[in-house]
Parts: structure tokens; C-alpha cells; sequence
């Protein structure tokens, strides 16, 4: 390892005090109890993401804004809504002019079952809201909100791969420095 990446290295921060990582177990925590409630309902996480999006929306949802507003992948979506069409979940429609658009929207069995787990769904709050306080899990919300609009076009001053060549030019640049 060169001496530069030595220096970056040195300057990680802590493991234990890494934010993706805490944000992670904190996830799987909270979703410990809902993914085993869905799953007694045979519903995934993600699928219940679908469901709940579609029931707050309360109108049909092009593909694309669905796969936005659940943080899913196009592909993994596509496949997904297949199994909850074959479901009798939701339906999808294609656009006459436009085959590429096709609309989601929730059928009265897919609101039926959302409004039967809503009930297990909301204990699970209750319980989070218990151990947190009202004012804890209200200030995490703003706190995540505001962790959300994180600026995605930020850019550190190397870019990704260049790494290596910013270690080696500040090599160079030191040697060509020493040798002046």
C-alpha cells in the first residue's frame, strides 16, 4: 500500500462510528419486527412498499415514479409486480401510445390487505414510538429528512478510481520536490 493511501487510511474514521453502518443496523432493528409481521401475511418488504405507496397515492402510478418513491430498482420492480398482478395485488396497464409507460395502481384485494396488516404495521410504530419518546422519533424523522436531501451532486475533490493516480501524483510531485 503507498504511503498516500496509508495516510488515508489512517484517517478513517472508526468502524463503530461509521453513519452507513449505524443506519444499517438501525434498519434491520426496526424491520425485524415489521418483516416478520408481513411475512406471516405473505407479503415482502418490498412489496408492502408498493402497497403502501399505491394505497397513499390513491390513483394509478407510472412505473418509474413507483420505482422512485419505494428506492427500487426498475428490473427488481417489474418482476415484482408480475407475482402481485398474478396476485390479484395490483394492476398494470400499458399506455396505448407509449408501450414503454405502463401505470400501477392498487386493487380493492391489494387495499384489503393493507388494511389487514395496517393494524400489526401501526403496533410496531406504537412500539418504536414507546422506546424512542414522541420527541426522539419526531426529531429523528427531521434529522433522516434532512439526511435525505443530502446533496447527491457533491463530489469529493478526487473522483471515484482516481484515488490511486491522486496518491501517485502527490508521489511525484514530493520527489520531484525533494530532488529541487
Amino acid at each position: 500500500m503507498s504511503d498516500a493511501a496509508l495516510a488515508l487510511a489512517a484517517q478513517l474514521r472508526g468502524f463503530d462510528r461509521s453513519l452507513p453502518m449505524a443506519l444499517l443496523r438501525a434498519r434491520e432493528s426496526v424491520m425485524a419486527g415489521f418483516r416478520a409481521s408481513l411475512g406471516e401475511h405473505g407479503v415482502t418488504e418490498q412489496q408492502w412498499r408498493v402497497l403502501r405507496a399505491l394505497d397513499h397515492a390513491d390513483a394509478s402510478m407510472v412505473v418509474g415514479e413507483l420505482a422512485e418513491s419505494t428506492l427500487l430498482l426498475g428490473p427488481s420492480l417489474s418482476r415484482m409486480l408480475a407475482s402481485m398482478v398474478e396476485r390479484g395485488l395490483v394492476t398494470r396497464t400499458t399506455d396505448r401510445g407509449d408501450a414503454r409507460r405502463a401505470e400501477v395502481a392498487i386493487t380493492d384485494a391489494g387495499r384489503a390487505l393493507v388494511a389487514e396488516i395496517a393494524p400489526e404495521s401501526e403496533w410496531w410504530y406504537d412500539h418504536i414510538e414507546a422506546h424512542l419518546g414522541a420527541d426522539d422519533l419526531d426529531e429523528l424523522h427531521r434529522i433522516l429528512g434532512r439526511l435525505a436531501d443530502l446533496d447527491e451532486a457533491a463530489k469529493p475533490p478526487f473522483a471515484a478510481g482516481d484515488h490511486a493516480s491522486s496518491a501517485r501524483t502527490s508521489q511525484q510531485t514530493s520527489r520531484r520536490e525533494g530532488t529541487r
